[in-house]
């Protein structure tokens, strides 16, 4: 257990230390703090977010192959199931990320309407990720046993809670 959790944490700061590395080494490359949105912030690009959402699933596999004791019978059977929900995940967080990417652009210049629009949306993103959790569980259930199935639950919310953490926190606030 305790070597699982170090693992899990290793990894998870490998990650972020490699994507701030990447990020500091762009000098011209999108900087993203919690000050206010200055009118001279650079963009983020299209390629950046797609970048990043790569090495946020390379990372996220990794993760949950190195804490996930498959059997080879397991794994080859888990694995594609894996696969499919990992594709229609990042289906449904396009529209989370084009909205941090639209809020960056806009250096949050949001209008009252743009603003009420975002935060339906993330709340639909949100509610649709819940339902997709859901979708999922009687599909790797037929893969995996109850415990396994409930370790890659616990394993993916973690990913994903620290995954949104990152971001909430690398993005500035809207200003009253």
């Amino acid at each position: 257990m305790i070597r699982r959790n170090v693992c899990f944490v290793f990894l998870f700061l490998i990650s972020f230390c490699v994507l701030a590395q990447r990020v500091a080494a762009q000098d011209a490359g999108p900087q993203i703090t919690t000050r206010p949105v200055a009118d001279n912030s650079p963009s983020v690009s299209d390629e950046d977010i797609q970048m990043l959402r790569k090495d946020i699933r390379s990372q996220r596999k990794q993760i949950i192959a190195a804490n996930m004791k498959l059997s080879e019978s397991e794994a080859e059977k888990f694995w594609p199931v894996y696969e499919q929900y990992v594709s229609d995940l990042v289906k449904l967080n396009g529209t989370k990320y084009a909205l941090i990417k639209q809020y960056i652009d806009t250096r949050g210049a949001l209008s009252d309407t743009e603003a009420k629009s975002a935060v339906n949306q993330w709340v639909s993103v949100d509610e649709s990720v819940a339902e997709l959790r859901k979708k999922y569980i009687p599909l790797f259930g037929k893969v995996l046993s109850p415990k396994s199935t409930a370790l890659f639950y616990q394993l993916d919310r973690r990913v994903q809670l620290m995954i949104d953490l990152q971001l909430a926190s690398s993005i500035p606030m809207i200003e009253p």
